[in-house]
Order: structure tokens, then C-alpha cells, then sequence
């Protein structure tokens, strides 16, 4: 039986993407409205239909379960994380200018104002710290925080 999640999110497009997504649409029908009327109509609604199913394609999630952290593609058991905290955009935008570390596995979409920052406490990843951007920081510092204080345990099958 699955554990239940603890922490899910997806990070969904903000206002400026999804309004891309339209816009595009508006404009390929647009261009071909002088070819023939229905021509454009098709057109705008394949090209929405083509935006919408990227946009929720390319939306990556942040899930927490079973005592392992999913950020996007990469999967970390909670018990090879150390430290966290929550950033706020500025603590973001300093977390991955100069000085960064480009060995930091990143999930961060620059309309979210907020970012959990991990450390990685396993010396055989040479990735030193995740930073996974969140519409709910402090529920997934918590989540994290109550995943680390729960004991281990075993299953024996005989």
C-alpha cells in the first residue's frame, strides 16, 4: 500500500505564461484569417491545445512521500538531507547569482516568490543542496521537518 503524500504541489505556469499560451493561439489565428476563415479557427485552436498540453507537460512537481523528496525528475530520500530553510525572493535570486554553486540541483520558476533551500548531507552525492521553488515554502519546510523526525523502521516478511 502506498504511504500517503505528505507535501504535493505542482508548479503551474504564472499569469504572463498562461497569457503567452493564449496570445500565441490569438496570433497564429490571426495570420492565417486571410487564407480562409475556418483555416484560422483550426489553427488557433491546435496551437492552444499544443501551449496548453506543453505548459502542463513542462510544470514540474514537488512532492513529498514516503520519505523521499521529488523535485521535478530527481527523487532524494529525506534521510540524506540536512539543514533547510525557506528563501524569499531576494534570498533566491542571491541563492543562484554569483558565488552559486553550479552543482546545486534547482527547481525554480522565477514567477514563485519563495524557495526551500536543502543542504544534501550524503557524501557520495556530489550535489551539495536543492533548491526547489513552492507557492507554500513553510508547508514544505514543515512536511520535511516532520518526515526527518519520524524513526526509521522496519518490515519483516517471513
Amino acid at each position: 500500500m502506498d504511504a500517503p503524500l505528505t507535501f504535493s504541489e505542482r508548479l503551474w505556469p504564472g499569469p504572463l505564461g498562461w497569457s503567452s499560451v493564449l496570445g500565441l493561439a490569438a496570433v497564429m489565428a490571426l495570420v492565417m484569417s486571410p487564407v480562409r476563415t475556418w483555416l484560422a479557427v483550426v489553427a488557433g485552436l491546435v496551437t492552444l491545445a499544443i501551449g496548453l498540453i506543453a505548459a502542463i507537460g513542462l510544470s514540474p512537481r514537488v512532492t513529498l512521500s514516503d520519505g523521499v523528496l521529488s523535485a521535478g525528475r530527481a527523487r532524494i530520500p529525506v534521510h540524506f538531507l540536512g539543514e533547510a530553510h525557506v528563501l524569499d525572493r531576494d534570498e533566491v535570486r542571491a541563492a543562484v547569482g554569483p558565488g552559486s554553486d553550479a552543482r546545486d540541483y534547482v527547481v525554480l520558476r522565477s514567477w514563485l516568490p519563495g524557495a526551500v533551500s536543502v543542504l544534501v548531507d550524503d557524501p557520495a552525492d556530489p550535489t551539495p543542496r536543492w533548491l526547489v521553488s513552492s507557492r507554500r515554502p513553510r508547508e514544505l519546510l514543515a512536511a520535511l521537518e516532520a518526515t526527518r523526525d519520524q524513526p526509521a523502521h522496519s518490515e519483516q516478511i517471513g
